[in-house]
């Protein structure tokens, strides 16, 4: 999978331990609730599109969160394995957010690493 910018997971550690980097999971409900990485939104990747295209009022109401500016850097995109993240990653490049990255090791490498 190429074409989209990605992040390592040491990078997205540093991201995340500076506080720079805006995770978005974009697995099901039902994958994300049973674990996620700490502070990610879910946006499941089937309602990205029209939810990036939302005004940011109803971005807030449905999702809880303010919603990601199109000149914000450091948005991270993950699934389970990588390949709705690089899919995200692609819609949300394609509407203009060129900060967008997917993490390509996904919550596969995630749990891998940090799991006890």
């Amino acid at each position: 999978m190429t074409g989209v910018p990605t992040v390592s997971l040491p990078e997205l550690c540093s991201l995340i331990a500076s506080g720079r980097a805006r995770l978005f999971d974009v697995r099901t409900r039902e994958e994300a609730a049973a674990g996620t990485i700490p502070g990610a939104l879910n946006i499941p990747v089937a309602e990205l599109e029209s939810a990036l295209k939302m005004e940011p009022a109803a971005f807030q109401a449905l999702y809880s969160a303010e919603k990601p500016k199109r000149e914000d850097q450091n948005l991270i995109f993950f699934c389970q394995v990588g390949r709705r993240g690089h899919q995200a990653t692609q819609i949300a490049h394609n509407l203009g957010y060129t900060g967008a990255r997917n993490y390509a090791g996904a919550y596969k490498e995630w749990v891998e690493r940090f799991s006890t």
